[in-house]
């Protein structure tokens, strides 16, 4: 019987496909037969004991000796004792700084601070702090506060300056109108830098930690 052409055509398509798939079958790489080991004692123990894998040369080399360890405060402007003095002077201004009472005047908040502060920034912290609308509002409240500050990281470091970045942590009392006494909680991060002065350190900036990298 004589095909037609479009039966040839499928005819053919169905040859083309056959042999593909027939040479694929013959060219497929197949794992070879494991090679069969006798049963006994000796087969099994071979079998039960895992293969060893080859020492590549760098695990096979010697350890590199370690140098002596470094005092990473020889390559830093300021020693070890320096910076646990600044920073204990730093955790004790941020408790100063956050605690207060409205019956304080500025100069009894500031004086709190003693030496911790420089006198520039004494003078700064008493304008803020006898603000007209904040003290009226501090006062009008019965406003008072407690706060300590903890260290995170040091930001920056110079010859005589240190710049921490604190998290000062703050709890506000007020007494509202109807006499009944409520508390904020308030937690910031400030950048504080403490100069060295003679042979001690102060604070002498304190700002956002959002305002800059000083």
């Amino acid at each position: 019987m004589d095909l037609t052409s479009a039966q040839r055509k499928i005819a053919f398509a169905v040859i083309v496909l056959a042999l593909a798939g027939l040479g694929a079958f013959l060219l497929w790489p197949r794992p070879s037969p494991a090679p069969s080991q006798a049963a006994g004692p000796t087969a099994r123990a071979a079998a039960s004991t895992p293969a060893q894998a080859p020492v590549s040369p760098a695990a096979a080399a010697s350890p590199v000796p370690s140098g002596p360890a470094v005092n990473i405060y020889q390559l830093l402007p300021f020693s070890q004792a320096d910076l646990t003095q600044a920073a204990g002077v730093v955790r004790q201004f941020c408790a100063d700084y956050a605690t207060y009472s409205y019956t304080e005047s500025a100069s009894n908040y500031v004086s709190r601070m003693g030496s911790l502060v420089t006198p520039s920034l004494a003078a700064t912290l008493a304008q803020d702090y006898a603000t007209p609308g904040v003290a009226q509002a501090r006062t009008r409240q019965k406003q008072s506060a407690t706060g300590s500050g903890a260290i995170t990281a040091l930001r920056a470091f110079g010859p005589s300056s240190l710049t921490f970045l604190v998290t000062l942590n703050q709890k506000t009392y007020s007494t509202q109108r109807t006499g009944k006494t409520s508390a904020q909680t308030l937690s910031t991060s400030y950048a504080i830098t403490a100069a060295q002065s003679g042979s001690g350190w102060q604070v002498n900036d304190i700002q956002l930690a959002s305002a800059g990298n000083s």
